[in-house]
């Protein structure tokens, strides 16, 4: 079990060692988002597999507080070799528990800036390829 200062130990690690951080020039979708309120920017690039439907890329460029940047770090190591319908149905407990629920629940909006911003990318993508199918693209 971790204690509250292993979850702030293990956010700062991964706000200061972002983990999957910077553009992916081969993605299929680039999706920003962010929380106009405070200032937090995240921009999801994901590269899908179309035969099946796997997550083969994943990375994030952005700024803001600690809560969001790390947030999004832990994301993407949390969804590595899932399918886009697994991300989907992730659910922001998800998301809050590997974070540390207690840590961040004084800043929901920032902590899952990461998750709606790779959902929205998700939807992008299967948007997408529908219009592909349809030979409207």
């Amino acid at each position: 079990m971790f204690s509250r200062q292993d979850y702030i130990d293990f956010l700062l690690d991964h706000y200061q060692n972002p983990r999957h951080h910077g553009a992916l020039s081969d993605a299929d979708v680039v999706r920003p988002g962010g929380n106009p309120g405070c200032g937090d920017v995240v921009t999801m690039y994901l590269k899908v597999d179309p035969t099946t439907d796997k997550i083969v890329g994943l990375t994030f460029d952005g700024e803001g507080c600690t809560i969001s940047q790390a947030s999004a770090s832990v994301l993407t190591e949390m969804v590595e070799d899932m399918t886009l319908a697994e991300v989907e149905s992730m659910s922001h407990d998800d998301l809050l528990d590997s974070l540390g629920r207690d840590v961040v629940m004084s800043r929901p909006r920032c902590a899952m800036l990461s998750l709606d911003t790779l959902k929205s990318a998700a939807r992008e993508y299967r948007t997408q390829q529908r219009k592909a199918e349809a030979g409207l693209e």
